[in-house]
């Protein structure tokens, strides 16, 4: 059995004692139940993880941290779900599950047939709550490094960041290019954008299409907002031999 896995927010460094937060700390000993001397392993978010022991101390933690180990789950492209913001917890389920399957970036968009406008302080609140989630996702799936959640923003503000090389695709039932197709030639970086539930508006899919974006169809049912982007990835990684 696997030992239970922790991010630690500062850079580790092998065969030292450290003091873990007091978040983790109250995690690990509080609801896990871990007793002085478990074994653990920790993992800042810069590449691979460290064997550790826990050692409790009062209402404090500490860990002996052993020998680096250089391991790995990332796909072998950056790539990003530009997920148009869905209502309810459909959000942090997207940001779970697009987490397991291995993607860099999520980018919220504030679509205009969303459901959910978030500004200012619930913003900000919303954006630390699909962040924490991500976290917890990658000390549950095995990735040693942090997908990042960017903050929410318009489909015009993301279409307005250069991104060479990127291929943007935009899943649309009506289109008629399939994605096997349109990933045949293209082996670098890659984006899929996912509307909310009511899908983009006309607006939105012709400044899409006026940004170069392609559409592509996936298949002869229409797939709910909190299913497509992550049936898109795994699709994405069969067809690309990714493991």
């Amino acid at each position: 059995m696997s030992s239970p896995r922790f991010f630690c927010p500062f850079p580790l460094v092998a065969n030292q004692r450290t003091e873990l937060p007091d978040s983790l700390a109250h995690h690990a000993v509080r609801v896990l139940r871990l007793r002085h001397g478990s074994a653990i392993t920790l993992f800042d978010g810069q590449g691979g993880c460290y064997p550790a022991t826990l050692e409790i101390e009062g209402k404090h933690a500490w860990a002996h941290i052993g020998e680096h180990r250089a391991i790995e789950a990332e796909l072998p492209v950056h790539t990003t779900l530009v997920q148009g913001i869905a209502s309810g917890d459909k959000m942090d389920w997207i940001v779970e599950k697009a987490v397991e399957m291995g993607v860099s970036q999520l980018v919220p968009v504030t679509a205009q047939r969303s459901v959910i406008q978030l500004s200012g302080e619930r913003r900000e609140k919303r954006l630390r709550h699909w962040q924490r989630i991500a976290v917890a996702a990658s000390e549950q799936c095995g990735r040693n490094r942090i997908m990042e959640v960017a903050p929410p923003q318009s489909l015009a503000e993301w279409l307005s960041e250069a991104q060479p090389g990127l291929l943007r695709l935009a899943c649309h039932p009506e289109a008629h290019t399939s994605l096997a197709s349109a990933l045949q030639a293209h082996h670098g970086p890659l984006a899929l954008t996912i509307g909310p539930e009511g899908g983009w508006s006309d607006e939105e899919l012709a400044l899409m299409q006026s940004q170069g974006l392609q559409t592509v169809h996936f298949g002869q049912r229409v797939l709910r907002t909190e299913t497509a982007g992550i049936a898109l990835m795994a699709a994405v990684a069969a067809l690309k031999g990714w493991n």
